[in-house]
């Protein structure tokens, strides 16, 4: 479904990260595009059968623009090397949890949860943990999880969010600024024709996650 050339283009943008060089090859960059937009759709069917919110979800919904805003950035190179989409209820711009897809030449990867949410959303997942962290570290701690995704992943403050005392017994929960996992994927795998079952397989043990983020946000 993801293509070789998809992966190539990637990998030539990187090294030729001008407009010139994009105008030259828009052609290919569209192949690429289209490639990578039926994928997302691909995607959003699968995993509508088991998690129903993202029903009527758009791959234009969830795929993110290859143009940077470079006006305040150190890199000025104007366009992202990597093809994203995160699919989930009302598409990317959401505040809640979903499914990332990621395909770069060499740092490939699949994720979800929740990431960055504003300040208002963030307190009331801490909350949520404070109260009761039994249901969020049932999931986490599932040998099934565990061994697909390893440990929750994403910036922490440095101490103790504030309202909450530095001895808290889930400190390392609650200093999460981002609940997130993530499972690197290779080359050899992105352009394999299970990619698609790899990453719906993925997404379908997240769920549990997703719908815990997503009940305390929604």
């Amino acid at each position: 479904m993801i293509q070789k050339t998809t992966l190539d283009f990637l990998r030539d943008l990187k090294e030729n990260n001008t407009k010139d060089w994009f105008q030259r090859n828009k052609s290919t960059f569209e192949k690429a595009s289209e490639s990578f937009s039926l994928f997302t759709e691909y995607m959003i069917a699968e995993i509508e059968k088991f998690d129903k919110s993202v029903k009527g979800v758009r791959a234009k919904d969830c795929i993110f623009r290859i143009y940077k805003d470079v006006r305040f950035a150190k890199d000025k190179s104007p366009y992202k090397t990597n093809f994203g989409a995160y699919i989930k209820k009302g598409g990317k711009k959401n505040p809640g949890a979903g499914y990332y897809i990621h395909v770069e030449n060499g740092d490939s990867f699949i994720g979800g949860g929740c990431y960055c949410p504003p300040s208002r959303e963030l307190a009331k997942i801490r909350e949520a943990i404070d109260k009761d962290p039994k249901p969020l570290k049932k999931i986490i701690e599932h040998p099934n999880f565990k061994n697909e995704f390893g440990e929750l992943t994403g910036d922490k403050v440095k101490t103790a969010p504030k309202g909450f005392a530095k001895d808290h017994p889930e400190i390392g929960l609650l200093q999460f600024k981002s609940y997130l996992v993530l499972k690197n994927i290779s080359n050899k795998v992105v352009v394999a024709q299970d990619f698609k079952d790899i990453c719906a397989n993925a997404f379908k043990l997240m769920y549990p996650l997703n719908e815990y983020l997503n009940k305390i946000l929604m």
